[in-house]
């Protein structure tokens, strides 16, 4: 950790969209630019920049130009009309939240007439909640009356119950079932790369186990994670992409990187990641995805992890975990999220996947698939600071949130 003696100034955090030589204005010749995720040459940076540039880079564009075979001045005009028309809703560094605050995904029962209020209080007014997403079952079965679903991180120290308890009384939620994480196979969007994907394509090998433990930090690292995650502008887009944010910090910029890089050493840094309007129609009508599903399998206990990585080895899959359902949901252990333009292809998909389970010799007893809806995303706060002031500002004391 750093030395909290050396703590650089915060002055101006966030003020700055980046220092001199990083800023490129906006012009009219910008929108000029294609777009479209179906021009062949977006496609092919959206193919790499999505989820392929896993850990820090210095250069992020130019890791995108060496693996897209596209110029870096044509990958910095494309990636700002994409972001200014709305194709790209954020570019930002991704952090592995799940090593620097306790998450979990939640599963929320509501009234039906409080539903879409409690899903615009869990989207607008919670900087903790993540992915807020209404999902359904084609018929009733285990957990189908949990309509609201929600990732939620809170800071170290904090507890997740008790941030659901707050609020499940705001929003009128009758209950809620945590399901944290206790093993990652899988991690990465890629929408673009996935497209026409066969069912049952996969890796040669089962995908590797991401671990889940909370790292402690320091102050200096506090500060460069905070300037490192918060999204880039269109007029950010540059080779020299980080050197405004470590002016933020009052860091050098070759120490910003050195602290950068030891993070990412410590598997806290996730990807530097353009994220697609996947929820939504783009601005020429075409959509990224049409469905989502979260696929759930119950498997014997002490098989999960042979379970998830035979999951999370299938290309189809953008997230996969081992996470306990409970009884509200049949015991389920093993989940994952698959995206694409037509419901019955995903089913295809996951038929592969349910073949291949039995293939390896993993009995499954109930299996299910929750269908998304209405969906919204953001970045989940994650700051121990940004909580304490979230409590000053909803009324509660901070000291009694904790664990």
């Amino acid at each position: 950790m750093e030395d909290e003696g050396q703590r650089p100034s915060l002055a101006g955090k966030g003020a700055r969209r980046g220092g001199p030589g990083t800023a490129r204005p906006t012009t009219e010749n910008s929108m000029k630019v294609p777009f479209e995720i179906s021009d062949p040459v977006n496609a092919r940076i959206l193919a790499v920049s999505e989820d392929r540039l896993q850990g820090f880079q210095r250069d992020p564009v130019g890791a995108i130009a060496g693996q897209s075979g596209v110029g870096a001045e044509e990958v910095m005009a494309r990636l700002r009309s994409m972001l200014e028309a709305g194709t790209i809703r954020r570019v930002r560094q991704t952090l592995l939240a799940t090593n620097l605050a306790q998450g979990s995904l939640v599963a929320w029962q509501v009234p039906a007439e409080k539903l879409e209020g409690a899903f615009d209080y869990m989207f607008q007014r919670d900087p903790f909640s993540g992915h807020v997403v209404l999902r359904s079952t084609e018929t009733a079965a285990a957990g189908s009356n949990y309509k609201l679903w929600t990732t939620l991180k809170v800071p170290q120290g904090f507890s997740l119950r008790k941030h659901c308890d707050f609020l499940a009384k705001e929003t009128g939620a009758e209950c809620f079932r945590l399901m944290p994480a206790k093993r990652l196979f899988a991690l990465g969007v890629g929408h673009i790369r996935r497209r026409g994907l066969e069912p049952g394509a996969r890796a040669e090998k089962p995908a590797e186990v991401m671990e889940v433990a909370v790292a402690q930090l320091g102050d200096v690292e506090w500060v460069v994670l905070t300037a490192l995650k918060r999204e880039f502008a269109a007029e950010e887009i540059s080779r020299d992409l980080w050197r405004g944010r470590a002016e933020e910090t009052g860091l050098p910029l070759e120490r910003f990187y050195q602290i950068a890089e030891a993070l990412d050493r410590r598997k806290i840094i996730g990807r530097f990641s353009t994220f697609l309007e996947h929820a939504k129609p783009l601005k020429d009508g075409e959509r990224v995805t049409r469905f989502n599903g979260l696929f759930h399998w119950a498997v014997p206990a002490g098989e999960e992890i042979e379970a998830g990585r035979e999951v999370g080895r299938h290309y189809i899959m953008t997230h996969a975990y081992w996470r306990e359902g409970g009884p509200e949901f049949h015991n389920v252990n093993v989940m994952g999220v698959a995206h694409g333009m037509e419901k019955a292809a995903l089913l295809e998909h996951k038929a592969a996947i349910d073949r291949h389970l039995r293939e390896r010799g993993i009995a499954v007893s109930y299996t299910n698939v929750f269908w998304g809806g209405r969906s919204e995303i953001k970045p989940s706060e994650i700051a121990p600071g940004a909580y304490r002031e979230w409590c000053g500002r909803v009324g509660l004391d901070a000291a009694g949130m904790r664990e």
